[in-house]
């Protein structure tokens, strides 16, 4: 009998250390999943961000009709404008600090000959990129991961 009451103890404790090492390595992996989930969030604001400047930027050219809102920037739109509407469209899911917006008007494929000279004019292409410094919520992922998108519109006006 002594043996049995024995063996039941050790069985018990064995128990125990499997159930602490597969809860820790359940819990490493859930979090992981939490981590990873909102940094795919944080790159969608990051997207976001760099489609909405550039659509915005595309409105502001040179041609731009002077009743746009005065309080969004003028007309036509600077890097500043941008970087200032792009902290300003990040919204809840981003800090402002951490987001910066480089804005360049660029010629199109076709080449235009105006798009050298004046390069915020209708037809010209307006580009701009956001990068967004992340810091994963937990410590043992990398800090300050940088995050970035890039889109580019042609100007309508």
């Amino acid at each position: 009998m002594y043996r049995s009451f024995q063996s039941a103890r050790k069985q018990c404790g064995s128990t125990m250390v499997e159930t602490a090492l597969m809860l820790s390595v359940l819990l490493v992996m859930m979090f992981g999943i939490v981590g990873f989930g909102h940094a795919l969030y944080t790159y969608h604001f990051v997207s976001n961000a760099a489609r909405e400047a550039t659509r915005w930027a595309s409105v502001r050219g040179t041609t731009c009709p002077q009743h746009l809102p005065l309080l969004s920037g003028g007309c036509p739109a600077s890097a500043s404008d941008v970087q200032t509407y792009v902290s300003n469209v990040s919204g809840m899911g981003l800090d402002p600090a951490k987001i910066t917006a480089t804005t360049t008007w660029v010629a199109p494929p076709n080449n235009l000959a105006v798009c050298k000279t004046q390069s915020k004019n209708p037809g010209c292409v307006v580009e701009v990129q956001v990068q967004y410094s992340y810091q994963f919520l937990l410590p043992l992922l990398p800090s300050g991961f940088k995050m970035q998108s890039t889109s580019q519109m042609v100007i309508s006006q």
